[in-house]
């Protein structure tokens, strides 16, 4: 940066030096600039400012003006950037994870997906009771889940779902899970953000608990909003294999499928755990085979096994550390190529996709890596 001085018809120039030191904490890496100041004051005749300050440029290309040590004037240092540190990377790095809280995360780094898939709170852990296994238990999920305003939930549902648009390409899309206890405040939130929602997918629960109390009718349902990040620009549907997977006829925006099996507990279990066969749906139907999917709301990652086992590559990002635990687990129980086989067995819609689909890790195509 050069400075006139009109006093003493003398140019003052500083000098910026900047490097990077990278120092690591148990969650993040942080990148810090240090920057320091130089200054020095030399004279040149000139006919005009213009002239003198491209006198003294010219002079310092050549090196017949050099700062030193003796021009030093300050320093100062600031936060440049910062990233996830990894809580586990699988072998080929296909599958990726971070643990924290999703509204700082999505913050510290920079990548584009091709699909996101989100389970966030749905706000109805309130007492409520249900019926498993022949047992009254209680619904309540655990402290992220109890209930809000309206207004908070609003709040909550905008800001997440403006950080994800930011971490989409123009031609991605997002499926999020709900009921109604959330799914019109998200749906509001997408259309105010500029989303284009492209279907409403009613999951119909083969196998869904009894309604104890007999005075309204059985819960079977969930739904899952699909929508596109931008309103003009194509997004992609494999049309032709959804319809290969519906028997040739095309396929509808209404899904029977059961809800989690016990083959899909063989690690332990999330309390809102979504089923393999309904990730996998949505993963062929919008993405292609080596595609990023991110799932802020990771849980115990249901959407990174259903990725890998589709031959896409997943980012996970959750704040606790049991299902961190448990996401791990999972992800390394798929390394066996028995348990692989066994959970291709139970996906119908993978049973046309005999060859092994885990992606190849020297693939230059898929070298970056989010975080």
């Amino acid at each position: 940066m050069i400075f006139f001085d009109h006093k003493s018809q003398s140019l003052i120039y500083s000098g910026f030096l900047k490097y990077f030191d990278i120092l690591l904490c148990p969650n993040m890496e942080y990148q810090i600039e240090i920057k320091e100041s130089l200054q020095r004051v030399t004279t040149v005749s000139a006919a005009s400012e213009f002239e003198a300050v491209e006198l003294v440029r010219q002079y310092y290309k050549e090196e017949r003006i050099i700062l030193d040590a003796g021009c030093f004037t300050s320093v100062d240092f600031s936060i440049r950037g910062c990233k996830p540190r990894p809580y586990y990377k699988s072998p080929n790095n296909d599958f990726i994870l971070a643990q924290g809280d999703c509204f700082k995360l999505l913050k510290e780094f920079d990548f584009k997906f091709d699909m996101i898939f989100a389970d966030p709170p749905y706000f109805l852990s309130n007492g409520g009771i249900s019926l498993q296994s022949g047992n009254v238990v209680c619904v309540d999920k655990g402290e992220w889940d109890k209930g809000k305003s309206q207004e908070d939930m609003m709040a909550f549902n905008m800001e997440w779902l403006r950080l994800c648009r930011d971490k989409l390409k123009d031609n991605g899309t997002i499926w999020i899970s709900g009921t109604y206890h959330n799914i019109f405040s998200v749906a509001n939130c997408l259309t105010e953000l500029g989303y284009k929602i492209l279907n409403v997918i009613t999951w119909e629960k083969t196998n869904p608990p009894v309604n104890i109390s007999c005075r309204y009718f059985k819960y079977s349902t969930e739904f899952v909003i699909w929508a596109r990040k931008m309103r003009k620009v194509p997004h992609k549907f494999n049309y032709e294999l959804m319809k290969e997977l519906n028997g040739g006829k095309q396929m509808s925006d209404v899904w029977r499928m059961p809800a989690i099996g016990r083959w899909e507990k063989t690690c332990g279990k999330h309390p809102t755990q979504k089923p393999l066969r309904l990730l996998v749906r949505m993963i062929l139907a919008s993405t292609n085979q080596g595609d990023w999917i991110l799932d802020p709301f990771s849980g115990s990652s249901t959407t990174g096994i259903a990725a890998n086992l589709c031959g896409r590559r997943f980012a996970g990002l959750e704040q606790d550390e049991e299902f961190c635990k448990l996401s791990k687990a999972r992800r390394e129980e798929i390394e066996n190529l028995e348990d692989y086989d066994n959970m291709i067995n139970h996906i119908e819609d993978l049973h046309i996709f005999r060859k092994n689909f885990m992606v190849k890790e020297d693939a230059n195509v898929y070298a970056q890596i989010p975080f």
